[in-house]
């Protein structure tokens, strides 16, 4: 049998990778029922794996993926990643203090960016533990949690000194967990990315969306 193949679409109707959306998917009528799953996820190869309450993906990796060098000047400390699609983290004192809806739309529309970027902004509170918010493209607004953000950054921050597992305080209230082995040159191996799904409800698509 081959991967379990899912898509997502931004709410602007483009579509492009989505972890949390691939690890909310395992809590759908229908979903394979395996604790590791192997998913196509558009066309982003991916594991999933369920653990008690937690649905886990372990994030693209290989040729392609991983840390490179940041597109624009910044005054502060920042990384830049591709993991399905593209990633912006910046280092701020608080991210509390950070007025996202003014600081972020500039750096996700950057012209040096083709296709623009994420946008997150992560604030080290002890070894190991982080507060992050995301303003995500496609919803052109802060989400309650970017998992491929908060993935890139774990990613950064222990390939700047920092532990390979973090635990992220997210805006949404809960947290996820990071793991990874960083390899030379900004690559990553066994990038896990961890936190709570609960189905929340069910809807029924339109009869135009059948196929």
């Amino acid at each position: 049998m081959g991967p379990w193949i899912l898509e997502h679409w931004d709410t602007d109707g483009t579509k492009s990778f989505c972890s949390n959306g691939s690890r909310a998917a395992l809590a759908i009528p229908g979903a394979p029922g395996e604790a590791q799953v192997e998913v196509l996820s558009n066309g982003e190869r991916i594991l999933l794996r369920r653990r008690d309450r937690e649905v886990g993906i372990r994030m693209p990796e290989g040729e392609g993926f991983g840390l490179c060098a940041v597109p624009i000047a910044t005054d502060l400390p920042a990384g830049f990643g591709w993991i399905g699609n593209p990633q912006l983290v910046l280092k701020v004192p608080s991210v509390a203090a950070v007025d996202l809806p003014a600081f972020a739309p500039p750096l996700r529309h950057h012209a040096a960016i083709h296709g623009g970027t994420n946008v997150n902004v992560v604030e080290v509170i002890a070894p190991g533990e982080a507060r992050i918010r995301s303003w995500e493209r496609g919803v052109e607004g802060e989400t309650l949690c970017c998992g491929t953000g908060c993935a890139v950054a774990a990613a950064w921050l222990a390939h700047t000194g920092g532990p390979s597992e973090w635990c992220l305080h997210t805006a949404g209230g809960e947290d996820v967990s990071a793991s990874l082995v960083p390899e030379a040159g900004g690559a990553w191996r066994d990038l896990w990315l961890s936190g709570p799904v609960r189905r929340l409800g069910r809807v029924q698509p339109d009869p135009s969306l059948q196929p």
